[in-house]
This record gives C-alpha cells, structure tokens and sequence, in this order.
C-alpha cells in the first residue's frame, strides 16, 4: 500500500534540501544557481511561475496546474531561503493565523493590510 505524502514533510524535505544547497557550486544544481544570483533573481522566479500556475488555472488544465503550483512553491521555498526564511517559518505564521478571521488578521497589519481603498 502506497502512503499519501504529508505535506509538512515534504515541506520540511523541501527546506532541507535548499538549505544543503546554500553556499554549494553554482554547477551543481539549480537551487544552488539561483540562490547564487541573489534573492532579487529568486523573486523574479518566484513571479514567473507565480503567472504561469495563474495561466493554468485560468485555463482549467488540472495536471499542469498541480505541475505549476510545484514550481511556485518551490520557486517561493528558494526566495525565502535567499533571505534566510524557511518554509517552517511561514508554516508557524500560518499556524499563529488559525481560527482569525482573514479580516481581522489584515486589520491588525501595520500596512492595513496592503489593501488600496475602495
């Protein structure tokens, strides 16, 4: 019988992964070439494959939107890392967010939210 993979460990595998690639030969895998470009290259990443999964699921295309919302996560994991933020740390906001409503939550931001007025 096969096991359904968590996604908190493959998460945790995930920021392990990037980690181990922090500082390692450019030559030796993509992680390591992206984070050797800096965290703006990462960000500019992270955007590409952010509008190809919005592509996807426009177009209502299952497979290739679990296939792009991979590479977004991913390409988000390397981001943060580049600026020495883990997946764990988002994960133990996220957990600080639970049972708040979404509007109370953004109320409470400095920014008000990063909502404009309407």
């Amino acid at each position: 019988m096969t096991e359904t993979p968590t996604p908190d460990a493959a998460f945790a595998r995930l920021d392990a992964t990037i980690a181990s690639r922090k500082g390692a030969d450019a030559a030796s895998s993509w992680t390591a070439q992206l984070l050797a470009k800096g965290p703006e290259k990462c960000a500019e990443k992270f955007g590409e494959e952010a509008i190809e999964a919005v592509i996807e699921a426009v177009r209502g295309d299952r497979a290739r939107l679990v296939s792009e919302g991979a590479d977004v996560l991913y390409h988000l994991a390397v981001m943060l890392a580049a600026r020495d933020v883990s997946l764990a740390d988002v994960a133990a906001e996220l957990t600080r967010r639970e049972g708040q409503s979404g509007i109370a939550e953004k109320a409470t931001r400095s920014d008000g939210g990063g909502e404009p007025p309407r």
